[in-house]
């Protein structure tokens, strides 16, 4: 939307163009929703990791962010079996890492993989967030 600094009559009005972009401004604002990357374990019980992954991916949702979990999306044409192939979900994984405003890590049980991806985060200054497997923002792990 293009805001004039002049009144219908023409004449300059900087009081009203001030308020009218203000208010566009904080209409942006409300529609911005920033990439978070979903850090939660995939190994182990994978059936029950997924289904956790997609539970915090709908709070992110809910906390208007827009949540990307590779974890959920690769393993369905790669083979986490094969190393040659977890080393390049892993550099994928990365690369989509790179890509988000903040990292969000779920979960006690901190993975191999999520090592990898915090002290990725770590390394570039990302914003980190840790939370509990409920959802609720807890204090920083230590030791990674």
């Amino acid at each position: 939307m293009s805001i004039s600094r002049f009144n219908h009559e023409g004449y300059y009005d900087p009081t009203t163009y001030e308020a009218l972009t203000a208010v566009e401004r904080e209409q942006r604002k409300e529609r911005f929703r920033p990439i978070v990357y979903v850090c939660s374990p995939y190994s182990g019980d994978i059936s029950g990791n997924k289904q956790n992954a997609r539970k915090y991916c709908r709070f992110a949702v809910d906390q208007h962010c827009i949540p990307l979990a590779p974890h959920l999306l690769f393993p369905q044409f790669m083979n986490d079996g094969d190393p040659e192939e977890r080393d390049l979900a892993m550099f994928m994984d990365i690369a989509v890492l790179s890509k988000c405003a903040e990292v969000w890590v779920f979960g006690k049980n901190i993975t191999e993989g999520m090592t990898a991806e915090i002290n990725y985060a770590l390394s570039r200054d990302k914003p980190i967030r840790y939370f509990d497997t409920e959802c609720k923002e807890v204090a920083a792990c230590s030791g990674i």
